[in-house]
């Protein structure tokens, strides 16, 4: 048995775990969880990074206060945001929100005046979002755009920057001592070539940067060095503690945990946002792909992630807050409203939840009502009513996403896969299979958490393969995943009779 700890910290709260890990052995406990909430400031909203910090190092402190001392420790969280380190190794300033409006439509049109989107994306592969790291950084690069130099209007932050640094690996460095770019995170920033997973130095100057401004690369299963010594001391672990990469997007992460087997699968990672896809040998790089908005994001052992964001309970979390103000009153109001709202007969409302219009927080259910209405449909007149109108139309718009994946990509899907916190959201599953006409497998909910973890047992020689050895090479993802399956149970969701064409709307659109 391997003991490991995972952090794993998502949009909107945090937690550390640990997990012993063996050929037929995954046991998580948790040892610490905490909110994340961003700061709004004047200047915009950002993330509060020190706060988290100190969470994660009160997470190991109450690992090692356990009694347990693991081998190793890995950090997975969001994409896209970034810190910007001085000469001296300092952070400049709190790193934005990815939610933060500062990337304008303005900004996404420099851009794309200084590359022909249909380049870009064979480039980098990715969906057009406003919140990548590419064109965040373009608008603080100013009128440096495309020119790879500081302009009048850079910011005083990224002018005086020497490296950046993705927030796993900020926190990573802030362990170590080591600057390194984990490669699946890397692959969402836009300015990774999406054919040779390398840093590509067109991409940096169209952000706007210097290429030596990003970290070298590593992948998966490097260790990224020990414990520093104020660290090793604060926390009570041994220095000779490895922090080790793992797939530090918290959505590669969470693929690795997905128990499939065989090739004929598709998966939703479900929390915050929904990620959509299905897991590929090489990218799909055609108009079509890009117009249809998918992205081919860097998975674990080579792997593509082609997949498309949806906007995902994000929503749902938006309309909790606008009812209930208070934390602690959300869980209680949820379970009632979900009840309330799987009592709803079908044929309700259906929005698009990718409109732009909902990346935003702020009012929600009007925000809902407001594109019911303006689709010409009746609007939802209650909370279970916008409850219920929600979650349809993320079951349509996963159903939608799957068959324009299989389309585009030739990869057939006879079963879903939803993991993540949405697993446990029963009619959020069962939408799902109606709307899809397919079983859907659901769980586990920490499937991010344990693909984290799988990891770094691989990486540290506890799972055993061929070559009786714990390396990539010896223990394939299909046994990691046969792992998975061997240790959880999935909840198993069937359509429906006659429930599809109801909920499903247009598809392979």
């Amino acid at each position: 048995m391997t003991l490991v700890a995972a952090v794993d910290i998502g949009a909107s709260g945090g937690r550390v775990l640990t997990a012993r890990v063996g050929p037929d052995r995954l046991d998580l406990t948790e040892a610490h969880r905490f909110p994340n909430t961003p700061l709004a400031l004047p200047d915009g909203l950002h993330w509060d990074l020190g706060h988290l910090y100190s969470e994660v190092v009160e997470g190991l402190r109450a690992v090692a206060a356990a009694g347990d001392v693991p081998r190793s420790v890995a950090i997975d969280s969001w994409a896209v945001d970034y810190g910007l380190i001085d000469p001296a190794g300092r952070l400049l300033g709190l790193p934005y929100h990815y939610r933060d409006v500062r990337t304008s439509p303005a900004v996404i049109a420099a851009v794309h005046a200084a590359s022909d989107p249909d380049e870009l994306y064979r480039a980098n592969g990715l969906q057009f979002l406003p919140f990548t790291t590419l064109y965040q950084l373009a608008a603080e690069a100013g009128a440096g755009v495309g020119a790879g130099k500081p302009g009048p209007r850079t910011s005083a932050a990224l002018a005086g920057a020497a490296r950046l640094l993705l927030v796993p690996d900020l926190f990573g460095y802030w362990l170590t001592g080591a600057q390194v770019a984990e490669l699946t995170n890397a692959s969402t920033t836009g300015l990774l070539d999406v054919r040779d997973q390398t840093w590509s130095a067109a991409l940096a100057r169209l952000a706007g940067i210097e290429p030596g401004l990003l970290a070298p690369l590593v992948t998966p299963g490097t260790v990224i060095g020990g414990l520093r010594p104020g660290i090793a001391e604060q926390t009570g672990l041994p220095t000779s503690t490895a922090v080790t990469a793992v797939g530090s997007h918290d959505t590669a992460s969470a693929v690795v945990g997905v128990p499939a087997e065989g090739e004929n699968w598709a998966y939703i990672s479900c929390g915050t946002w929904s990620l959509v896809g299905v897991e590929l040998d090489a990218p799909v790089l055609t108009t079509a792909s890009r117009r249809a908005g998918f992205t081919n994001e860097a998975g674990v052992d080579g792997r593509i992630r082609y997949l498309h964001n949806v906007m995902g309970l994000w929503m749902l979390q938006e309309c909790l807050r606008q009812w209930a103000p208070r934390a602690d009153q959300r869980p209680a109001l949820l379970a009632d409203l979900l009840d309330q709202a799987g009592a709803l007969a079908s044929g309700g409302p259906v929005i698009d939840p990718d409109d732009p219009q909902f990346l935003p927080p702020g009012d929600m259910p009007t925000r809902v009502a407001a594109a019911a209405r303006a689709s010409g449909q009746r609007e939802p007149a209650t909370p279970a009513e916008t409850v219920r109108c929600v979650l349809d139309s993320l079951a349509a718009a996963y159903a939608r996403t799957i068959d324009t994946a299989e389309m585009l990509s030739g990869r057939r899907v006879d079963v879903v896969h939803i993991v993540g916190g949405g697993s446990r959201n029963t009619l959020l599953c069962q939408l799902t299979a109606d709307a899809l006409g397919r079983p859907v497998l659901a769980g586990p909910a920490e499937a991010t958490a344990i693909g984290n973890i799988l990891v770094q047992a691989r990486a540290h020689g506890a799972l055993s393969g061929p070559g009786g050895r714990g390396r990539p090479g010896d223990v394939s993802l299909e046994a990691l995943r046969a792992l998975v399956r061997r240790t959880t149970r999935p909840a198993r969701y069937l359509p429906a009779p006659a429930a599809a064409p109801a909920l499903a709307g247009p598809r392979g659109d």
